[in-house]
């Protein structure tokens, strides 16, 4: 409404969140508005959930009343499956395709079906090194292929079950894997250290997927509108370009910094300054946000009031 380019989305709501304590399982209503708003976020975007021919792909967001950074998941690039990753090799080529394939395998597989996080990493890893190489970017398609399937064999090892193939099953899954993240051990030791009560509960986002990995003109980053040690007004930014936010997160690259980005995508790095200037005048406040670049197009993602230092 305050005139963000943020890509589109529904969200449920904390109400929801603790009548699905309650409940203990997402209640057949639910489930079917969910699947009336997904019909629109559909006609919003002109893509379809499930569709290979021209698929959307969502992010499975957490959203607490209160900022808790870092405390509960996040599910990317979810509604994509064997048919789909095919479809989009075909289209978008074999390396985002299937990037964004082991990508989602991972997540889902650590948050939703609690399969030790390590286990992927150990294959990426291995990859990698096979090949000689430091990035997951300078992967090949072939090579994320081959890292997607030895994913979903992890999956069937851990589980018993092959990857959930439909796209409607894997976003229940994940909206109550985000509620249940409320009650992790990390979330329940920051809200007592912080007093936030655990009678809040946490919003669910379900959001169009703009992809930081599509090519090396997209990337995914963070920035805080001042200077967070002086509290300088000006810009304080780290892009990964050809990445997505988990990468930012894990530190296995070094970040550039958002100079190098007024150089080489001078109207992104308008478009940030704009939103930054929005969204310090909206919440009064100095904020620390996060976004993608997907193709030279600014996406803002989420945003909270910035931590400081005294002197800032």
């Amino acid at each position: 409404r305050i005139g963000l380019p943020v890509p589109e989305g529904i969200i449920i709501t904390t109400r929801m969140c603790n009548k699905f304590f309650s409940e203990k399982k997402l209640w057949p209503s639910i489930r079917q508005r969910i699947l009336a708003k997904m019909r629109t976020l559909e006609n919003k975007t002109g893509r379809n959930f499930g569709d290979p021919k021209s698929p959307l792909l969502v992010s499975v967001r957490s959203g607490a009343p209160l900022s808790m950074p870092g405390m509960m998941d996040t599910v990317l690039n979810l509604g994509i499956n064997d048919e789909i990753a095919e479809s989009m090799a075909s289209r978008m080529g074999s390396k985002f395709a299937f990037d964004t394939y082991r990508r989602f395998i991972q997540l889902f597989g650590s948050i939703v079906l609690k399969i030790d996080r390590a286990k992927f990493e150990a294959v990426l890893e291995k990859a990698k090194s096979r090949k000689g190489i430091k990035n997951d970017s300078d992967l090949s398609g072939d090579d994320l292929r081959s890292i997607a399937n030895s994913y979903k064999a992890i999956v069937e090892e851990e589980t018993g079950k092959k990857l959930e193939q439909d796209p409607e099953k894997q976003l229940f899954m994940a909206i109550q894997a985000v509620f249940e993240s409320w009650w992790n051990k990390r979330a329940s030791e920051y809200r007592k250290i912080y007093n936030i009560p655990d009678s809040l509960g946490t919003a669910v986002s379900i959001v169009r997927m703009v992809y930081g990995n599509y090519n090396a003109n997209s990337g995914t980053g963070v920035a805080f509108t001042r200077d967070p040690s002086t509290g300088e007004k000006s810009l304080y930014a780290e892009v990964l370009l050809n990445a997505q936010g988990e990468d930012v997160v894990a530190g296995i690259r070094t970040p550039m910094h958002v100079d190098k980005i007024k150089q080489l995508m001078p109207k992104v790095y308008a478009e940030l300054e704009r939103s930054a200037k929005i969204l310090e005048k909206y919440f009064k406040d100095m904020q620390d946000i996060e976004f993608t670049i997907e193709d030279g197009r600014f996406y803002l993602l989420q945003t909270r009031n910035g931590k400081r230092t005294p002197a800032a």
